[in-house]
């Protein structure tokens, strides 16, 4: 495809700026909370001594100091809280789809500013992954409002050459490129086969989260007579008639099937997912999610 134009771009950085205000307000408001309560640092840093208690951790005495004063201390740490979040959303033919106010692309980049401005107003460092049917860009993690609002701008203005789904790909990419331990959250209307050993695969490396962007009219047709349907990742075409209840009921039946697959396949792999409608607000789905990995979190 051809490389955007001077006014597309001054259009993209328009929204651009319009999200980041929307999303910093968010985020102050009602939701760095949840961020924080939701994901554990890399590791542990040493932070003091202390005397044993009854219940502590017996492997965390420190024997030198023990005998020194004499009597049983551990050794205290604190959680480092610096983590680096990776946001791997897709931007193939069917991200542009969206029936009512916002695509799915649209959708994906206010919840990826959303997390984004959660996570460097914690501190922690964000990049990005963008994929279609293959891996398109990667931008390292890095802290800093700027840092962030690229990715914001990449998100919005990327147009694969290639408009098909792989999520098999942005997974292997993954596992190959982030040496350390990180959180991913994968984001995607995940129409994309095979997906369940390569999200398995990333799940046993890194944190992984599943958001799965979806937009009415793929869940149900509604009656308008004799329309053609196209595939925006393969150009196919048919022509179906809607006003056949039974053609209707298939569609329904067929796009659940798909949804439920993908929690299953999450579910399996111990990933958390929400879903993310493009004709209502994003926000709550996000909050719920965050809120359920806080409750396993305290368990």
């Amino acid at each position: 495809m051809s490389d955007p134009t001077d006014k597309e771009i001054e259009e993209v950085m328009a929204r651009v700026r319009k999200l980041e205000l929307k999303a910093r307000r968010l985020v102050r408001e009602s939701f760095s909370g949840e961020y924080q309560s939701s994901f554990r640092g890399q590791g542990l840093d040493f932070d003091d001594f202390r005397e044993y208690q009854h219940g502590d951790e017996i492997r965390f005495i420190d024997w030198n100091v023990t005998a020194r004063m004499n009597t049983p201390f551990i050794r205290k740490f604190r959680e480092e809280r610096e983590l680096s979040m990776v946001l791997a959303v897709d931007v193939s033919g069917s991200a542009d789809f969206g029936s009512i106010h916002f695509s799915k692309r649209e959708a994906a980049a206010e919840a990826a500013a959303i997390l984004g401005f959660s996570a460097i107003g914690n501190g922690d460092k964000v990049g990005l992954l963008l994929f279609a049917n293959e891996p398109i860009l990667f931008v390292p993690p890095a802290k800093g409002t700027r840092h962030l609002l690229r990715i914001v701008r990449e998100i919005l203005i990327a147009r694969p050459a290639n408009p098909g789904t792989s999520i098999k790909a942005a997974c292997d990419h993954l596992v190959q490129t982030l040496r350390r331990r990180a959180v991913v959250f994968m984001i995607s209307d995940f129409f994309a086969d095979p997906i369940d050993k390569p999200l398995g695969k990333l799940a046993r490396k890194h944190e992984t989260l599943a958001l799965q962007i979806i937009d009415p009219l793929e869940e149900k047709l509604p009656r308008a007579g004799r329309v053609v349907l196209t595939d925006p990742e393969t150009g196919w075409e048919v022509l179906v008639n809607t006003n056949n209840p039974n053609l209707r009921m298939g569609y329904e039946k067929l796009m659940r099937r798909q949804h439920d697959g993908v929690a299953k396949i999450c579910r399996k792999h111990g990933i958390d997912i929400a879903q993310l409608s493009t004709d209502r607000d994003r926000l709550g789905d996000l909050h719920r999610m965050l809120k359920r990995r806080a409750k396993k979190r305290v368990r």
